[in-house]
């Protein structure tokens, strides 16, 4: 719990420290899937795909979701693995420009579990017969219905105990090897319904060995990976993100999920391990709209050119069009709300002393200084707000302005705060399913990011 009984009010330009890390301002580019993979072209697409945020101000940048280990566990493909040290050292070029623009960025760690594609690209299934998930228990039945029908396929190796120590162990040597490229912390998929929240959420996890059973025993890996970590990369900042399944589908359906209270505790037993921020989110214990809430990405799904590659990733043109369906139905579930995980983030904030960032459908400069205590918007005037969260971040309003950083921070008096581009349509995130690369697609929002290219509003002088 914060010692100070007034709260610190920042404004978005100040800069913050993280576990012994200065980030320049709280401004942050949230992970996002940026499919490079591990090809000869990989940090090329990652330097053009990061690069333009640090460019533009952004003080501090979380690559997405990459995968610990060499085989399995991808949840969509063209993602970036980091189990190799020989590639981890090319990314030394990334870290480097980013660095030469004065921000910071740490790499995110993780593995699908049930969530891998081994669940449900079809194709994939097909070229990797003898892959298995990885799973922290057998399924939980809803999930076998599911597989019974023949929406998803199921063949899960439940881990061992000693399995268990292995996979941490991969995360630890996996932060070492980004910390020798240039990283500048680590940021654990701790949400998002990966392998970590499998392991904290009472949904996936009926383990009867130290990892399961009791909501400390639940939170172990995090634990163990910590240590790992600590052991084999140092004393480097570590993140990571805190779920609150609270938009799981509801009763009976799903009985057994982390409500907000829970998230809460486990923030606070977080800090106590040694993490040095935390990102509450609210999420699902199934992979729905609830970390993507926004319109039904329509455009996406009629785009005749994708049908053939979304056939083979779904298994054809019926189960692609059961799960247009299902993105519609998810779209009204969980239609768009400014800051959906505000009121976690304030919760969480009052009970620990380390960093709370927050992110999730923000998208205007006087919500972000609202968020972290500043009423004033950024400008001069004093404020009693109460705040928020400590560092503010977005994912898919990079896609639509790849250099959005420039327009936030630094805004001058007397103009009006900005407010993103972006309008949460998702027509960037469902082609991501055949590895197309994340990119905004929506023809009204590329015209207006045309407009401020041509009126210089993205660009900056020395010194900004």
């Amino acid at each position: 719990m914060r010692s100070d009984d007034i709260p610190y009010m920042a404004t978005l330009e100040d800069a913050i420290n993280i576990g012994g890390l200065t980030v320049p301002n709280r401004l942050y580019r949230a992970p996002l899937l940026e499919c490079a993979g591990n090809g000869p072209d990989a940090v090329d697409t990652l330097i053009d795909d990061l690069e333009p945020a640090a460019e533009s101000g952004v003080g501090l940048i979380c690559q997405g979701a990459t995968i610990v280990r060499g085989a399995g566990g991808c949840a969509a493909p063209g993602m970036t693995r980091v189990h190799d040290s020989d590639f981890v050292a090319r990314l030394s070029r990334l870290t480097d420009r980013i660095h030469d623009h004065g921000s910071r960025i740490v790499l995110q760690l993780e593995h699908g579990g049930l969530r891998s594609m081994e669940t449900w690209h079809a194709e994939y299934r097909r070229e990797n017969p003898a892959l298995e998930q990885l799973a922290v228990s057998e399924p939980p039945w809803q999930l076998r219905a599911l597989d019974r029908i023949g929406f998803l396929e199921y063949d899960p190796h439940v881990l061992t105990t000693d399995e268990v120590y292995d996979l941490a162990a991969d995360f630890g040597r996996a932060a070492a090897h980004a910390v020798e490229a240039g990283y500048d912390g680590i940021h654990l998929a701790g949400a998002n319904m990966g392998i970590v929240q499998q392991f904290l959420s009472p949904f996936y996890n009926r383990r009867t060995d130290e990892f399961g059973g009791s909501p400390e025993a639940r939170l172990e890996f995090l634990a163990l990976v910590h240590d790992e970590i600590r052991e084999r990369a140092g004393d480097v900042p570590l993140l990571t993100k805190v779920p609150a399944e609270t938009p799981a589908p509801p009763t009976p359906v799903v009985r057994r999920k982390l409500s907000l209270a829970d998230g809460i505790e486990i923030a606070r037993r977080l800090e106590r391990i040694g993490y040095d921020a935390v990102v509450p989110v609210q999420t699902s214990v199934v992979w729905d709209l609830s970390i993507v809430r926004g319109e039904y990405p329509e455009r996406a799904w009629d785009n005749e050119a994708l049908h053939e590659e979304y056939d083979a990733a779904f298994g054809g043109a019926t189960r692609r069009r059961l799960v247009a369906l299902a993105n519609r139905i998810q779209s009204l579930q969980y239609d768009f709300e400014p800051a959906w995980n505000e009121a976690f983030c304030r919760r969480v904030r009052d009970r620990v002393s380390i960093p709370v960032l927050a992110e999730g459908g923000i998208r205007e400069r006087r919500q972000m200084d609202r968020l972290l205590g500043d009423s004033s918007d950024g400008r001069d005037g004093a404020s009693d707000a109460d705040p928020t969260c400590d560092m503010v971040g977005m994912a898919r309003p990079f896609y639509a302005e790849p250099r959005l950083g420039a327009r936030l921070l630094e805004t001058k008096s007397g103009a009006k705060p900005p407010r993103v581009l972006c309008e949460s349509c998702n027509n960037c995130t469902v082609p991501q399913v055949t590895g197309a690369p994340g990119v905004c697609r929506t023809p009204d929002v590329l015209r207006k990011r045309g407009e401020l290219e041509r009126a210089g509003v993205y660009d900056r002088t020395e010194g900004d």
